[in-house]
């Protein structure tokens, strides 16, 4: 299957692990495209702007920006649109409790998994059905590598 999948569990503070994940992957030379809720877009909208002031991710938000903007970002922020086919989005980064339809459009799907309960069975039913379609998935526990470095 063409679309690499890979989960992020235990993330204890979304909006600094997502920043440092996104500035990586622009650093990359990536587009992102991410889907995450309506709650939660003011904060990652902020913190975007003000995590690091000598690596600044240039970013927008679906339906806020122009279109031009749009297509200029490294990093789009989305409550749940997706992008138009011809995007040239590489990276899928998903906050949302259901499988991201057209997902397979992307080159890499991110799932990004809090320490949360409720959103950890939300999470382990996205990995059933990207296994059921023969996907390969890539685990990433955040919180088990944060102890390792922190010498734990």
């Amino acid at each position: 299957m063409g679309t690499a999948i890979a989960f992020h569990f235990n993330v204890p503070e979304l909006e600094a692990y997502l920043c440092r994940l996104l500035r990586k992957v622009t650093l990359a030379g990536q587009r992102s495209w991410v889907l995450l809720p309506e709650e939660r877009l003011r904060a990652i909208d902020d913190t975007l702007w003000t995590f690091s002031a000598q690596e600044f991710v240039s970013h927008a938000v679906s339906g806020l920006s122009p279109e031009s903007v749009l297509r200029r970002s490294a990093v789009v922020l989305s409550t749940g649109a997706m992008p138009e086919p011809a995007s040239d989005a590489g990276v899928l980064v998903n906050l949302l409790p259901a499988v991201p339809a057209g997902f397979e459009r992307f080159e890499r799907l991110l799932e990004i998994v809090l320490e949360d309960d409720a959103l950890k069975a939300a999470a382990r039913e996205r990995w059933r059905h990207y296994a059921a379609q023969g996907y390969d998935i890539e685990r990433h526990d955040v919180a088990q590598l944060a102890g390792r470095l922190q010498g734990r």
